[in-house]
């Protein structure tokens, strides 16, 4: 379920106008028993691809459209023409090729025109083509199957003839109505357009935004524009690993650093919010467990001050959550913790905690809460959620916490749209490195979560 329900009111003239209907995410309400530990929206990807639709138009992205699938036409004649099966026989931009033996030859042929083909199976490959994607492109495509074509030797498709696209999903009603998708065809207009949503907006650059214990920092202009930079952009996921290693520079390094600043030993970069770092970390403690044999140990105990997304992760990850009392003035309530930690001795699998408190408060009690639930076999997981206070200063990793993840788009500022994309990675100690999340196109492997 979504954390925020946009429904229509009116507004104070009586005019129709959107509306929070629901301002209070699920989690927050139902704790563990929320559908989702959602925390994210990703809304930069959400602007920046509302953007392209306002600026192009319907006509705009029509024209776009119908330019990449003339160009996939087109790849799709040459290579029918050298006597190659192209599947299937309708498309928008994809197509996928049968070629036999020929499958690793082809691809390293195209490697040596700087063209990345898709492998399928043993014997296809499959080929996707955008609105970047250039006549010299395509001819380097041909090259590489054995043949020397120019794009001008076929014609192009058209909605008369030759398109390839099923009929059945062909549009025939009007999109993007609203005037907006009228209006901005000029860089200038669409720049006064933009900025007139930012005044409306509560900004970081313009006043406080106090949000529980999130502390959200402001994104310059500076910090932003180097998702736009090529070296940074436009890499596929799924390049050849040698393709990839100034990735893995940056990305170890970081790892690295990161380490450092929390006393942790690994680093995982997979989660993309805190609540994905949330469930990836539990699933690291659940894939611990089952690596000792105790399969059994499945009882997560929360704090009842704690955010929503900690019970909600937790029964996502397939724990049962033990509520721990906090004291009035907000502290984990010792004696409790020590009762419910000694009688669900057996079944512990962790404690989720958050340090300093979302009361703000760093309680003199946290390493006695740690030995503790070491003791009793469990792992501690400590909520990165407040990092903020305490970078620099402390290290959770020294003060007998497991595993953590940490908001880079809190702590560190990196781009996030003011909800998305985040970035939560974690960070574990030693013994629990082994069951990190793994990627199959990075090392090969697959672990607590698989991409």
């Amino acid at each position: 379920m979504p954390g925020r329900l946009v429904g229509v009111s009116i507004d104070s003239r009586g005019n129709r106008a959107y509306r929070l209907s629901l301002q209070t995410r699920e989690q927050h309400i139902r704790r563990e028993k929320a559908t989702s530990n959602i925390c994210t929206a990703q809304v930069l990807l959400a602007v920046m691809a509302s953007m392209y639709a306002v600026f192009h138009g319907p006509q705009g992205l029509k024209a776009i459209a119908q330019s990449v699938h003339q160009k996939t036409v087109r790849l799709a004649k040459g290579l029918e023409k050298l006597g190659y099966t192209v599947e299937p026989s309708t498309f928008f931009d994809t197509i996928t090729v049968e070629v036999g033996k020929l499958q690793g030859v082809i691809i390293k042929a195209a490697e040596a025109e700087d063209v990345n083909l898709r492998r399928i199976g043993s014997d296809r490959i499959g080929i996707s083509l955008d609105e970047r994607s250039r006549p010299v492109t395509l001819e380097a495509v041909w090259r590489a199957f054995g043949g020397d074509f120019s794009v001008d030797a076929f014609e192009p498709a058209s909605a008369d003839s030759g398109w390839r696209l099923p009929e059945d999903m062909l549009r025939t009603s009007a999109y993007l109505t609203h005037p907006i998708f009228h209006m901005n065809r000029a860089e200038s207009e669409m720049t006064r357009y933009i900025r007139r949503l930012s005044d409306r907006d509560l900004a970081l650059d313009r006043s406080m935004i106090p949000l529980g214990s999130c502390t959200m920092k402001l994104n310059a202009t500076a910090e932003m524009l180097p998702i736009t930079w090529p070296e940074f952009a436009e890499i596929h996921p799924f390049v050849p690993a040698d393709q990839a290693r100034g990735y893995k520079v940056m990305l170890d390094d970081l790892s690295q650093k990161l380490c450092d600043v929390t006393g942790y030993d690994a680093f995982s970069m997979q989660p993309n919010s805190g609540a994905q770092g949330e469930y990836a970390g539990l699933l690291t403690i659940r894939a611990y467990h089952i690596a000792n044999g105790d399969t059994h140990r499945d009882i997560c105990l929360i704090p009842t001050s704690a955010h929503g997304t900690n019970p909600a992760s937790a029964q996502m990850a397939g724990m049962k959550v033990v509520p721990v009392k906090v004291s009035d003035n907000g502290d984990i309530d010792l004696v409790d913790f020590r009762a419910k930690a000694e009688t669900h001795a057996e079944n512990l699998s962790c404690i989720m905690i958050t340090y300093p408190s979302t009361h703000g408060v760093f309680e003199e009690t946290v390493r006695e809460i740690c030995e503790i639930t070491h003791k009793h076999g469990g792992q501690v997981y400590l909520d990165g959620a407040n990092m903020n206070a305490m970078v620099g200063l402390s290290r959770p990793g020294d003060i007998g916490s497991d595993v953590s993840h940490l908001n880079l788009h809190k702590t560190f500022c990196i781009p996030h749209g003011g909800g998305g994309p985040g970035m939560g990675p974690i960070g574990v100690k030693a013994h629990l490195a082994p069951h990190l999340p793994g990627h199959p196109a990075s090392d090969g492997r697959e672990g607590a979560v698989s991409a």
